[in-house]
Formats: C-alpha cells, structure tokens, sequence
C-alpha cells in the first residue's frame, strides 16, 4: 500500500480490479480546503485515460512491475513469441498487447512489461523510432523537397505510411512507432 501522495509519473496502482498507470500527477494546495493529488491514470488493458483526485493520506494498492528486454523470435497464429534475453525463457504475446506492433521485425528488441507478483505481461512496447526499408512505393523526383507533399510507401513489415516524394524503394527511412510517422532519411 502506498499513500497517494506518492504518486508519480510511471507508478502502477490497482483501483476497481484494475490496473492503471500513472500518466500525469499535479499536487493540489487549494487557499481554503484540504490539498489533494489530481491525476490522470491510464488503463494498462484498454488504453483509457481517467482523471481521479485523490485525498493525501489515501492509501492506494501499489503493484510492482518489471521491464525487461525481449528479443522478438517469430509469429504463431495472432500470438508473437518473445525470448527473454537474460533466462533464454520463450513467451506468447497477443498482438493487442504490443504498442507499435505493425512495426515489429524478426529480431526487434521489446520491453515488456510484467506484473512481479502474478507474473502475467501488461504490455510490450516497441522502441520509439526503428529503422526499416522501403520495399515499394512510387518512383521519387530529384530535388523535390521544397513542399511537404507526401505519397504511400509499404515498409518490411507490410505496415503503409506516408513519406516525402523524393523516398524511392529500397531506401531506409526513420518511423515514430507510436503514430506511424515519417521521422527521416537514413544513410546506408
């Protein structure tokens, strides 16, 4: 149990037989009334963000989790099989608990996080930004690169994103996993 002014970014707490992860936290001292903690928690299952206030010396249910590295193996059926890269152990993941998994190549590292005392995975989360190729898109034009129009380009992965015209296949480029956007050109 921990009092609800220790709340922080990143602290998991179990409320209404969920889980939640605190997102954003603001200490409240009102000029007349007792402070409180106003929060937003997100749930861990369906993604649902949730504004709760919460007394000072409230106690809270606070779950322990950890992250550890997963190297991605392959895909059986709609589950993805992980490796822990400490204890070599295998594990299944559903696909809706991977943030970013449109993204995901063989070999990609994740980190997954698990609950420590049931010992059952919340969610994997893919890096922010990765580095894929191009495998088709239109045929780009030299030296356009005064506008910011985009077209369609299909990655490694299958995943479709939109990126400046001057891209041709074959080329790797820079994508934000978390929205599926064009970052940037990389180099060979």
């Amino acid at each position: 149990m921990i009092n609800s002014q220790d709340i922080k970014i990143g602290t998991a707490i179990r409320m209404d037989g969920k889980l939640y992860f605190c997102i954003d936290f603001l200490h409240v001292k009102p000029g007349k009334g007792n402070t409180f903690m106003r929060t937003k928690l997100k749930d861990v299952v369906n993604g649902y963000v949730l504004e709760r206030r919460f007394n000072i010396g409230e106690k809270l249910e606070d779950v322990r989790v950890e992250r550890r590295p997963y190297q991605y193996l392959y895909q059986e059926g709609s589950d993805y099989i992980f490796m822990n890269q400490e204890t070599y152990e295998q594990i299944p993941i559903p696909s809706y608990q991977i943030n970013g998994v449109d993204y995901m190549k063989e070999g990609a590292i994740l980190e997954v996080v698990t609950d420590a005392t049931t010992e059952t995975v919340l969610f994997a989360d893919m890096p922010v930004k990765v580095v894929l190729a191009v495998t088709y898109t239109e045929p780009g034009l030299k030296g356009d690169t005064a506008t910011n129009t985009t077209k369609p380009a299909t990655l490694e992965t299958g995943a479709e994103i939109r990126v400046p015209l001057f891209i041709n296949e074959g080329e790797l480029v820079e994508v934000d996993t978390r929205d599926g956007s064009y970052v940037g050109r990389v180099k060979a």
